[in-house]
């Protein structure tokens, strides 16, 4: 009957401590990673959307100059 209490007692205290630990330890810190994957994410793809509008101006840039050299091609025959 001791033995039996004090494994209780024992397996309550490890119970109640990693609960405790889970909540005021775990928690905050996913918490704080969630948060920092999330403005991680954000400015990824607003990096992203700079690039891409960057790659849209070079586009439009050469595909002007394609035209001007079509152009220039066709007036010199």
């Amino acid at each position: 009957m001791l033995i039996t209490r004090t494994f209780s007692l024992t397996n309550f205290a490890i119970a109640t401590s990693a609960l405790g630990f889970q909540v005021f330890v775990l928690y905050p810190w996913h918490k704080q990673l969630d948060d920092d994957f999330e403005d991680l994410r954000r400015a990824v793809l607003a990096e992203r959307e700079r690039n891409e509008r960057i790659a849209r101006g070079a586009q439009a840039e050469i595909l002007a100059e394609l035209k001007a050299l079509r152009k220039a091609s066709e007036m010199s025959r």
